[in-house]
């Protein structure tokens, strides 16, 4: 409760300008133009103590205020609506505002400027939700602190759990005098020279063009040490298991749906594991080894190492097989920007050069439901969000095929269809039948690329928002009167042609370089996809799948509800390999 910083620092500004040329007019209007970050002027924030400050004294820790704390998803609504709140930040970031009432200008320019400002931090419990990363600026003092890459001070934000409140710890690198400045390292952990230069971009704007943007494989050392960090112990070679044909089956599962909805007569549910023949779970199964040694008879819904489909920056690493550097046709261009910033800005900024569309999508690697998710095309925001959680930024689809919605007019769409991977060695994949749409609310167009009704199809999770539902069977004559030329059996025979050539690149290495070939696993997938507009190699306008994401234990909500054999069908086509009447189609 000692606010004291100002007895140790104090705040300057600094003034540019050319001493021989001073109070020529002419000069203070090319002033006036430079752009200094935050458009207005130079601060920075000195000692002032005259005894100076000595690391190793205790009473050397000073806490910053946060001025403001968010999460982005919500930046604009507050800015417009917290009194005072532009205000405070148009200042903080040197932008001319002088009105009382909020203006869409204003608010665009704080939006743009703030990712110099940002910090970030998440909590480490709670729902999914809760620990969605937090950003928030420090206040006056603690925003002027410049950087420095042999800095003074460093600061770390402390969660107060008294008060339940944030603030930044300040504390001296070394031993300062009096009138030395005040500085702290931008860039933080970052060793390698290209990386911190990248990181520090928002603040030191550069060009990275001579960087090949160029992404290959990553190497084998990369897929075993996410083995590794996934804890999976691979099984052992096992004889595939032979079943009397008229067996019944005991299942072990704790999915609801599952137990609500599986009624085939030659499976009968366990509460006790150890007697089971089918473990269904929905926590992810990690100790292969041990079940392979022990029961390798026990078939179980996943296969070791399919985390290279269902997590994003895997799936985009192994999908390369399939289309070299740029990535196959039917995957959005994606970089891992914990490994591949460098590439990342050297696209975007030939981009840039090329007056090409730069709209990015930057996504967690495995949060599900659009969570922590952002479109943007600003480079700055980007590269900042790389220090919450781990990302990877998708190129966004600017021209997607849309639907005509009655009621709003054309928006996007997505698809979901569920997949039955039967086996990887030798490949055995199935698709069920029916599959799944999903609506944005308003008219799409590239703007408002926070408004999430007019970018985003999950809406069954948003409280208060209209679910649009159209069913597969309705929707296809729709979708053929809006697009006569593009019969759906075509468009769907190409989306087939992508999920083949996915699972085909997934089990063309052995684990943990591809999904493992264990003969007890099986497993379903959820893979959502949109389509976009693009033009075949003899130029002529196509309707292109874009794989999104590979979902493990997808909700099969929908699924029992309007199709009440769906879990039936699935397990006469996973465990007891009979498919008639089952509403599959083989594709591989």
């Amino acid at each position: 409760q000692v606010f004291d910083a100002g007895d140790y620092f104090g705040i300057m500004q600094v003034e540019e300008v050319d001493e021989e040329e001073e109070g020529d007019e002419e000069m203070e209007e090319q002033l006036k133009k430079k752009p200094n970050p935050g458009n207005g002027p130079c601060f920075k924030v000195i000692v002032t103590n005259e005894n100076g400050l000595q690391a190793s004294n205790p009473n050397s820790v000073f806490l910053i205020d946060h001025a403001w704390t968010y999460r982005v998803e919500h930046a604009r609504q507050q800015l417009l609506h917290v009194p005072g709140l532009l205000h405070r930040m148009a200042n903080l970031m040197g932008i001319d505002f002088h009105g009382e009432i909020p203006d869409e200008g204003s608010i665009e320019q704080v939006l743009q400027e703030m990712w110099k400002y940002n910090q970030t931090y998440q909590l480490s419990q709670g729902t999914a939700e809760e620990k969605v990363p937090v950003w928030y600026i420090m206040d006056e003092f603690g925003s002027r602190i410049q950087h420095s890459d042999q800095p003074s001070f460093a600061t770390a934000p402390l969660f107060y759990m008294p008060q339940q409140i944030a603030y930044t710890v300040l504390w001296p690198l070394r031993d300062l005098e009096t009138g030395d400045e005040v500085t702290r390292d931008y860039a933080y952990g970052e060793t390698d020279r290209l990386v911190r230069k990248c990181v520090l971009l928002p603040w030191v704007p550069d060009e990275v063009l001579d960087v090949n943007c160029f992404t290959p494989e990553p190497s084998d050392e990369y897929y075993q040490a996410i083995l590794a960090e996934n804890k999976e112990k691979l099984p052992i070679v096992i004889t595939p298991p032979v079943y009397a044909k008229d067996k019944v089956f005991k299942v072990f599962t704790d999915i609801q749906q599952v137990l609500n909805n599986l009624t085939h007569p030659r499976f009968v549910f366990t509460d006790k594991e150890e007697e089971a023949d089918i473990l269904y779970n929905f926590s992810h199964f990690k100790d292969y080894r041990k079940l392979s040694e022990e029961r390798p008879g026990v078939m179980l819904n996943q296969f070791p190492c399919e985390n290279l489909l269902t997590v994003k920056d895997c799936l985009a690493s192994i999908a390369r097989r399939a289309g070299g550097p740029d990535g196959p046709r039917w995957l959005p261009r994606t970089f891992n920007l914990q490994t591949e910033l460098p590439q990342f800005i050297s696209y975007f900024q030939q981009r840039d050069r090329r007056g090409d569309d730069n709209h990015w999508i930057c996504k967690p690697w495995n949060l599900a439901r659009a969570l922590d998710t952002h479109i943007t095309n600003s480079l700055n925001s980007i590269i900042r969000h790389r220090e919450s959680t781990p990302k990877v930024v998708c190129k966004y689809i600017e021209n997607p095929v849309l639907f005509h919605r009655e009621d709003v007019g054309m928006v996007k769409f997505d698809i979901r269809y569920v997949v039955l991977l039967r086996s990887i060695k030798p490949l055995q994949l199935y698709i069920y039948d029916v599959f799944w749409l999903r609506f944005s609310n308003r008219e799409f167009s590239l703007d408002d690329l926070d408004d999430y009704e007019k970018h985003f199809t999950v809406m069954n999770y948003a409280p208060g928002v209209t679910l649009k539902q159209v069913h597969c069977e309705d929707f296809i004559p729709l979708f053929e009167k809006q697009y006569p030329e593009y019969p759906w059996t075509t468009v769907q025979a190409n989306i087939f042609k992508a999920f083949a050539e996915l699972f085909q690149v997934a089990s063309a290495k052995p684990a943990p370089l591809g999904i493992c070939d264990y003969p007890s696993s099986r497993a379903i997938y959820a893979i959502d996809l949109m389509l976009k507009w693009d033009t075949s190699r003899d130029g002529k306008r196509i309707m292109q799948p874009q794989i999104l994401e590979v979902n493990f234990n997808p909700d099969c909500d929908r699924a029992c509800k309007y199709h009440p054999t769906f879990f039936n069908d699935v397990f006469s086509t996973l465990f007891l390999d009979e498919t008639d009447n089952c509403h599959v189609t083989c594709i591989v």
